[in-house]
């Protein structure tokens, strides 16, 4: 079981697809609105991005108080529960703080729990071209639920701020540079 921060955004999206790619059950955070977008994309079970107390609504949604790994793009005050609902042994990675870089750490957490941390903002060349060719393969999709040219950086940024969207939202300055994903 992979437990996804920020499942909605363009990191999440793929870390849905890449968890269900290598078989994992997949519990994905994510506004309720996003939900059905999420569960197309393979995720099982579907939580509010900031559910008040974590372990219980995973549990009550999955039967289970844990889960294997989790995988958080958002950081910020949730990270002491993300810790809770790993299963002794869990591995936490992370490769962004959209919700904030400062986190609450007790150590005893990590050491009398077996836990493991990693980041993933240097992905080894031998990994960015296997998810290359994972992409290339159609085995995993990148979703692009928006496009701007340069000019109306103004509109692109609105729409950020809305956090309506499911996927990444893409500016550009060539409008061929887009073409590949479109349609």
């Amino acid at each position: 079981w992979v437990l996804v921060t920020g499942a909605s955004g363009g990191e999440g999206v793929f870390l849905v697809q890449l968890a269900k790619l290598r078989k994992a059950r997949v519990v994905a955070l994510a506004s309720p609105e996003k939900h059905e977008a999420l569960r197309a994309l393979g995720a099982d079970v579907c939580l509010p991005r900031s559910p008040e107390n974590l372990p219980k609504a995973l549990e009550a949604a999955t039967g289970r108080p844990h889960v294997d790994a989790v995988a958080d793009v958002v950081g910020g005050s949730l990270f002491p529960a993300l810790l809770d609902v790993l299963r002794p042994g869990g591995a936490y990675v992370t490769s962004g703080a959209i919700a904030g870089p400062k986190v609450d750490l007790d150590l005893r957490d990590l050491y009398l729990r077996n836990l493991t941390l990693r980041s993933s903002g240097l992905v080894p060349p031998e990994v960015l071209r296997r998810l290359v060719r994972y992409v290339e393969e159609g085995r995993l999709s990148p979703v692009v639920a928006g496009a701007w040219p340069l000019e109306r950086l103004p509109e692109a940024q609105a729409a950020f701020l809305e956090k309506r969207h499911v996927g990444k939202l893409v500016v550009y300055h060539l409008p061929e540079a887009l073409e590949p994903y479109r349609g």
